[in-house]
């Protein structure tokens, strides 16, 4: 693979979705250079294109970081602030990666003197810089499309501490099979958190709500009765016998997050 081509695959994966224009742009070359370089990418299925902007395939079920953390925007505020309302002064938390997870992160600069275990490299640096907090980064290799850690470091972190609140996502919410996501490797950190914590709070929005027919992919573990599920509206009919003891909640929109 060549420099190039690899610069692009980056920068299509970062983005989920970057114009032809601005290829060429971030690259320093024309645009006919770029569609050049990215035909045998289209045609070998490493790329796909969509009226002259190149999207990542890398994963077509659960789309790269930054572009879902501009996804739902207002849901995952709404849902953000809920959990965050939920987290005191003072208080020890793990985070996961997703996107819902980011913006609890950014809620969370609200709060004072947290400690925060996560293995996302951009909630850490988001609660890492704030006065007061201690923040351990659990893991040293980074996925390239959205900045976590799955190493056997990260898990050793985990096992290692004791915290309130565990704050988790899913792919998607199965009414059958519960919280789900793709990979084996985010089951496995779920449930290390889960595990060091008093109470899990799952935070996941409404559009994970699958039909009963949906790919069912990998479960996470079950919530307990103590646990808190937040969303940011009621589930489907389909979801009435929800396979979770865990209380469920709705986040509450704020004028502010309507108006915007």
């Amino acid at each position: 693979m060549s420099k190039y081509e690899q610069d692009i695959l980056n920068t299509v994966n970062l983005h989920g979705r970057v114009s032809v224009m601005d290829l060429a742009r971030i690259l320093q070359v024309s645009d006919q250079t770029v569609r050049r370089i990215v035909k045998p990418m289209v045609e070998d299925g490493r790329l796909s294109k969509v009226h002259g902007a190149l999207v990542s395939t890398q994963n077509v079920l659960d789309p790269p970081f930054m572009a879902r953390m501009t996804q739902n925007r207002v849901a995952k505020v709404a849902i953000a602030n809920a959990v965050a309302a939920r987290i005191p002064d003072g208080s020890a938390v793990a985070i996961d990666t997703g996107s819902t997870s980011g913006f609890v992160a950014q809620a969370l600069r609200a709060r004072r003197d947290l400690t925060v275990v996560t293995n996302s490299a951009y909630i850490a640096a988001t609660l890492a810089m704030e006065e007061g907090n201690r923040v351990f980064m659990a893991g040293t290799q980074l996925r390239n499309h959205d900045g976590a850690a799955f190493d056997r470091a990260a898990y050793d972190v985990i096992a290692n501490v004791s915290v309130e609140t565990a704050v988790l996502s899913a792919s998607l919410v199965h009414p059958s099979h519960g919280f789900m996501v793709f990979d084996q490797c985010e089951v496995d950190m779920a449930a290390a958190m889960k595990e060091a914590a008093e109470q899990t709070i799952m935070a996941v929005g409404s559009t994970k709500f699958s039909d009963p027919g949906a790919n069912p992919a990998l479960r996470l573990p079950e919530l307990a009765a103590n646990d808190l599920i937040i969303t940011d509206r009621t589930p489907p009919p389909a979801f009435q016998d929800f396979p979770s003891q865990a209380k469920l909640l709705i986040a509450e929109f704020s004028q502010q997050q309507n108006s915007g």
